[in-house]
């Protein structure tokens, strides 16, 4: 991190050099300042020009150290990792001490997976290090890479005593924390590293995200507005505090969050379905699908939001329309369980069977979980007069779902529309056993059973004991 004298001499260092290719002049720049360059030209991914500043800062400095280990720092970036080792080693046997040889050992371990030996080089350059919040990052993410958890926690945290400004070092044991489910624990270290550090918006964000997670939505709320006042463009603050005001059903503030988001970037379909979602919270239905209609102009692959579109009109029992914006939402995820069941009950409502049949298979192959699915799927073989198909079905749920009255009493039903007596009284036992009560669903569902003489007697001499 350069100050903003070291920030403007580095933009005059990549101006001159850039010159001096221009012009074929040969200029003198002392060893650092080529580091510098070579590692700018790396970063911006300009490969051919860090090795044009590489072999001019050789030239100018053939015994220079830190230019060498820069080189190495090429080399593993190119994959020529023998080439990067052997000139470590000859760079370790000159400075033996340089904790960069033992780091850039540790970085060619950890690109070849050998990520113990990186942490055993680490450990090493701990002891000669200037720099201890780099090496402790770097060890963090080596334990991170073999899921040593809270060994990597203990690196980061660290890192932070040395460097509390470090964001990434911050993000990381939180993530740390949020990997072990610890996460009353990470509130106690956000808010201790708080103390100590009170405008770290980050630190105020994560300690919202905390209390989010165990549901304290108010502490959430108060944690993002810490975020929010220290930084005033921070969205995800505002975005946090949004979803946080719609957790304890305050719809209007949730809104006026989202609304801070969008003056601050970029539309966002995300935002547009939360606007539009609390307006539904808030019967204003008008204003809710103007927001989703915006949430799927900006993303229109954006399946929840044409699928919460498509909810809007079942409110209004325009099942045509409601129907249209499934089918869109099907197009954008036909895995989604959710959305063919919601085919499948349109489809169904609109007397259109055949097509509910399909949802609701559909559905089921895609891992629908409800009675309801396997039920009204049964149903539609039912009003289609395939009686054997609806059997099956009320036969193969009544294997998931145990002792349901609902299965029974169309077992009843199904049964006796197919001439098996024997086994339409059996089923009417176990129906009656569960649930005497709701016996009218077999005259809803199959009014001429219920009428049969033989099924009234049996319900009437029915002992409930």
């Amino acid at each position: 991190m350069f100050t903003n004298d070291e920030e403007d001499f580095f933009r005059m260092s990549i101006s001159k050099f850039e010159n001096m290719l221009k012009t074929n002049k040969i200029c003198f720049f002392d060893s650092e300042e080529f580091e510098n360059i070579i590692l700018h030209y790396l970063d911006s991914g300009k490969i051919n020009l860090s090795k044009k500043a590489l072999k001019l800062g050789l030239d100018q400095h053939p015994n220079s150290i830190g230019l060498k280990l820069v080189q190495v720092e090429l080399l593993v970036f190119e994959n020529k990792l023998d080439k990067a080792e052997k000139l470590l080693n000859e760079l370790q046997h000159i400075d033996p001490r340089n904790d960069e040889v033992y780091i850039q050992r540790a970085n060619i371990f950890s690109k070849q997976g050998s990520h113990h030996k990186a942490i055993e080089c680490l450990k090493v350059a701990l002891q000669y290090t200037e720099d201890f919040a780099d090496v402790y990052s770097l060890l963090g993410m080596e334990y991170l890479f073999i899921d040593e958890i809270l060994d990597a926690k203990e690196a980061f945290i660290k890192c932070l005593e040395h460097d509390s400004e470090d964001q990434t070092a911050l993000y990381n044991v939180v993530y740390c924390y949020d990997f072990l489910d610890n996460h009353q624990e990470a509130i106690e270290f956000l808010e201790e590293f708080i103390d100590h550090n009170p405008y770290s918006e980050v630190a105020w964000h994560q300690l919202g995200r905390q209390f989010y997670i165990l549901k304290d939505y108010r502490k959430a709320i108060e944690s993002f507005d810490f975020a929010c006042v220290i930084d005033e463009n921070f969205v995800g603050a505002y975005l946090e505090k949004g979803k946080s005001y719609e957790k304890i059903k305050m719809f209007t503030q949730a809104i006026n969050c989202y609304k801070e988001t969008l003056k601050l970037d970029d539309p966002s379909s995300y935002v547009y379905r939360r606007m539009g979602f609390c307006y539904e919270a808030l019967k204003n239905y008008d204003k809710a699908l103007k927001y989703y209609l915006r949430s799927v102009h900006e993303d229109p692959l954006m399946d929840k939001s044409w699928i919460a579109i498509a909810d809007l009109h079942l409110k209004k029992n325009d099942f045509k329309k409601a129907l249209q914006f499934v089918n869109k939402a099907l197009g954008i995820d036909e895995n989604n369980h959710l959305y063919w069941r919601r085919f499948a009950i349109i489809n169904k409502d609109l007397l259109f069977f055949e097509e509910a049949e399909l949802g609701f298979r559909k559905a089921v192959e895609h891992g629908d979980t409800f009675l309801d699915t396997w039920l009204y799927w049964s149903d539609c073989f039912r009003l289609l007069k395939d009686y054997p198909q609806a059997i099956e079905k009320l036969l193969k749920a009544r294997d998931i779902f145990n002792d349901e009255y609902e299965i029974e009493y169309r077992l009843v039903g199904l049964y006796m529309l197919t001439d098996q007596t024997e086994k339409a009284m059996y089923h009417l036992t176990n129906a009656l056993a569960l649930n005497y009560k709701n016996q009218t669903l077999l005259q809803d569902l199959f009014p001429t059973v219920w009428e049969n003489e033989q099924v009234q007697n049996y319900i009437q001499n029915f002992n409930q004991e």
